[in-house]
């Protein structure tokens, strides 16, 4: 392979994008589900994967952001890495005369 970048870039950039859509689908089914969403086993499989985005969030955001906010929070901390990543491969792809997108 001839661009390690590219490919490190695409697998950060892939592995933001499933961050995204397990918090959309913990907040969908929270919403869907009401206060029975803790006995639901799809709920529970949501919270597991995503407690590590929002451990990681609870530390770089400041305090005040209450834990009621968080998944608030670390849904648009992900969207904006999420831009960030799509603009360094494209700028990574520009400087090195490739069709990526």
């Amino acid at each position: 392979m001839t661009h390690p970048e590219l490919l490190i870039l695409g697998v950060l950039r892939a592995l933001v994008e499933v961050s995204l859509l397990f918090l959309l689908g913990q907040g969908l089914l929270a919403l869907l589900a009401g206060n029975r969403r803790h006995g639901n086993a799809i709920y529970r499989l949501f919270v597991i994967v995503t407690a590590p985005v929002l451990k990681i969030v609870r530390k770089i955001s400041p305090p005040q952001v209450i834990d009621k906010h968080l998944p608030f929070v670390a849904f648009f901390v992900l969207f904006w890495l999420w831009i960030g990543l799509a603009w360094l491969k494209k700028s990574y792809c520009e400087a090195n005369l490739l069709q990526c997108f």
